[in-house]
């Protein structure tokens, strides 16, 4: 089993169970002792799960919110259809803001030949468009500024709101936590609403790019109405009602 393979499997066991011992991963994922521990100690710094002795321990069924890490592990095929329907929709020599997490790193690697100017909203997004050498077109890149997350590296604040709010883009593409038809895109913290507010607010054209698990998903903080939405790309099937109400607030649902 490839070390992506079993850093997946881990991630997916800690779904599941509170804790779970060296042995028992070794077991699971035909790995040695030895190679279990490093990956545990890998996952640990990435924010997926908590180092125990002899073992690990979820974070998520602990209540913590899951981390970059955690995230980066799950959906990875739905992420990069939902990416490539993204980039399916941007024309060339637009001026593109692009959301933070997981789903918005997917949607810069499908940017990374494209002639367009982006403020991506995290450094992770900003070193899958900068750290290869490509031929051909590469965007231009504006920095948002304002403060950084840990773990995320996110920018957030009242600089990075400001610093988008001076600008005026064609597009904006929004990672939201959750969204629903009666409250329409959520956050998990106010910050975090407020950063994506702010970009959506500066854009002609609102894209959201959304894991069908992200539906009708549990979040708290609001950030705007479904009417904001033009077009929502998800790997996601709603209902014909679902699909109904989407078209009473003019959403276009793209199916990847």
């Amino acid at each position: 089993m490839r070390t992506e393979e079993r850093h997946r499997l881990i991630g997916e066991l800690l779904r599941s169970r509170e804790e779970i011992t060296v042995d028992e991963l070794a077991a699971e994922c035909a790995a040695s002792g030895a190679t279990i521990r490093r990956d545990l100690d890998t996952l640990a710094s990435r924010g997926v799960l908590r180092r125990v002795h002899g073992g690990a321990r979820s974070l998520v069924l602990r209540g913590e919110n899951p981390g970059y890490g955690q995230r980066e592990l799950e959906g990875q095929d739905a992420k990069a259809r939902i990416a490539a329907g993204v980039a399916g929709l941007l024309r060339d020599r637009e001026h593109v803001w692009l959301d933070s997490g997981t789903t918005a790193t997917e949607v810069a690697r499908q940017l990374r030949q494209r002639e367009l100017t982006l403020m991506p909203m995290s450094l992770r997004a900003l070193y899958v468009l900068t750290a290869e050498s490509h031929a051909g077109h590469r965007p231009a890149i504006l920095v948002p500024g304002g403060s950084l997350i840990p773990g995320e590296l996110c920018f957030r604040g009242p600089m990075a709101e400001a610093n988008i709010r001076s600008l005026r883009f064609d597009t904006a593409v929004v990672t939201p936590c959750a969204l629903n038809l009666k409250d329409g895109l959520l956050a998990h913290d106010l910050d975090d609403a407020a950063v994506k507010r702010a970009g959506l607010e500066s854009a002609g054209r609102v894209i959201v790019a959304s894991a069908g698990a992200k539906w009708n998903a549990a979040a708290v903080a609001l950030v705007a109405d479904l009417e904001s939405v033009d077009v929502i790309v998800t790997d996601g099937a709603f209902s014909p009602q679902e699909l109904a109400q989407l078209g009473k607030h003019s959403v276009k649902v793209v199916n990847v």
